[in-house]
Parts: structure tokens; sequence; C-alpha cells
């Protein structure tokens, strides 16, 4: 008994199509494993030259002094920890309000028109080179507050913090502006419907739902943020000292890194402390991005 016309060419494609899947799958394991693989090496790589510091440095002088004086051999790197963490702080002080106030403003109450173009330029900023901002920093920013304040050096915590503020705020505001639009419209007629203004389902209603999603743009943005190098270090003064105010110069992680890597050598104290540094920073990025998943894992888009 013969065969259907066209049987076999139909078998032909189910079994083109399964094996096209099956290579589609083992395609893209093969691509999250390969990207596994080479974060787990610059790990690797960090901490086993940054541990190498701890051979002639105690980790409570690494950690708990702010005493850095390399060529003494004195490697407190306190300093850059707390004017990371400071910068940090003050950049999201500046950046989440703002960063909000623009994404409420975009979901809620732009006219359709101007929504259109106010995303694109938007999108826009965020793809422009941090050294451009850097720059734009160091010689219209700093003169500013030098006028201001009256300092002779306006370079420091609020002048850097400005900066990233200004570098985060289109992160923070695109990704909490999808995050407003997203949120289903019976939310806010169910508001309307009890009876409150427009305020009031922004603030009591709206926000609320999309938390989830601005939460996750304010991680993102402070991720940038805190592995920011070319734009801090053109504006924060590279001082390895304390700042007693917000007009002194300091440095942070990132700025000492750039600064010192190309003056060092290899096999020394020196660079083992500055890699120590720079995994710190990855261990801290890497932290942010586990909250971000815990995030959506725990509460989905609008919890």
């Amino acid at each position: 008994m013969g065969k259907a016309p066209g049987s076999g060419t139909r078998f032909d494609r189910k079994a083109r199509l399964r094996w096209s899947n099956k290579l589609f799958r083992m395609v893209c394991i093969g691509s999250t494993l390969f990207v596994c693989l080479v974060l787990l090496c610059i790990l690797v790589l960090m901490l086993r030259t940054g541990v190498l510091t701890f051979a002639d440095v105690s980790l409570r002088e690494f950690f708990f002094s702010t005493n850095w004086d390399p060529e003494n051999e004195h490697y407190g790197a306190l300093i850059f920890i707390l004017g990371t963490l400071a910068l940090t702080g003050l950049t999201m002080l500046f950046a989440i309000p703002i960063s909000v106030i623009i994404a409420v403003f975009l979901a809620e109450m732009t006219p359709k028109w101007l929504r259109h173009i106010l995303r694109p330029v938007l999108d826009l900023l965020v793809g422009i080179p941090s050294v451009v901002y850097g720059f734009l920093g160091l010689t219209i920013l700093i003169p500013w507050l030098r006028d201001i304040s009256g300092h002779d050096l306006a370079d420091g915590l609020l002048a850097a913090s400005i900066v990233l503020t200004i570098m985060v705020l289109p992160t923070i505001s695109r990704i909490s502006d999808d995050a407003i639009a997203a949120v289903p419209n019976k939310y806010r007629d169910a508001a309307y419907a009890l009876g409150t203004n427009r305020f009031q389902t922004i603030t009591r209603v709206v926000l609320p739902a999309a938390r989830g999603g601005i939460m996750y743009a304010v991680i993102l943005g402070m991720t940038r943020a805190i592995g920011e190098t070319m734009a801090v270090v053109m504006v924060i003064g590279n001082t390895a000292q304390l700042a007693n105010s917000l007009f002194t110069p300091t440095a942070v992680l990132t700025s000492n890194i750039v600064m010192q890597i190309s003056s060092v050598e290899f096999d020394s104290t020196w660079n083992h402390g500055l890699y120590m540094m720079g995994f710190i920073l990855l261990a801290i990025s890497i932290l942010m991005i586990v909250a971000v998943r815990m995030l959506q894992k725990k509460g989905g888009r609008y919890s």
C-alpha cells in the first residue's frame, strides 16, 4: 500500500523543524554557559589577584584604615569605600525623586504628541558617552559651583553627584515611565470611581502598583552610577582624603583605580590592592543585579 501524497514532505518538514529547535536550544544554552564562564573567569581573576594584597596587608588595615600611601606601604582603602557609598547615596537622593517625577509626567500628564517626542530624547541621552558629561561638568558645572559657593575648589562629592544624577536620570526615568504606563487602566478607573483626584490616584494607586518596576529602574541606574569612571574622575578631585564637605576634593574606588593602575608594577602589593578594589565594585554590582532578580521573582511587575 503506497504512501499518501505529500506525507514524506510533511515528515521531512517536521524533522527539520525538530532539529532546528534542538539546534537553537543548544546555541542558547551554549551562549548562556559562555557568558557565565566569562563572568566566572573575571570574578576568579579579580579575587585571586586581589587576595594577594593580604599577604602584606592585614584585612583590618585595608578595610578600616584611611591611610592610603602606597609609596610608604600603607594601603587603607576605607577612604575610597566610604567615598563610593557617599557618592552613591547622594546621587540616589538627587536622582530618584527627579526621575520619578519625570516618569509620572511622561506617563500620566503629557499629551500623546509630546510623549512621542520626549521619550526618544531620553533614549538618546542614555547613549551619550560619559566623558561628554564629565567634560561639561568640568568646564561648566565646577566654575558655576565655585561662583555660588565661594570655594576656590568646587571639585568633590556635590559636583560628581550632580553629573551622575544627570547621567542616570534618563535610565531611571524611561524604565519607570514604562512601569507606570503598564499599570492597567482599571486601577485608575476604580480610583476615580471612588472619588479621588488625579494626584491621589497617582500617589496612592499608580505608583504603588508600579513600585516593582521603579525599584528595578533605580537599581539599574545606581549600578551604572557605582561603576562610572571617566565622568567622576573629571569632577571629584581625585584626592585620597575623607571629604569633610560637599566641596572637598576626594576619591572613590573607580577614580582611584583608573588614576593609579597605569603607574604600578603588576606583581606588587599596590597593584593587588587595586584589583581588590575592582573586585569590591564587581561584587556590589552583582549584588544589585541579584536584588533586581529577587525583586522580579518576589513581586512581579506590579508588586
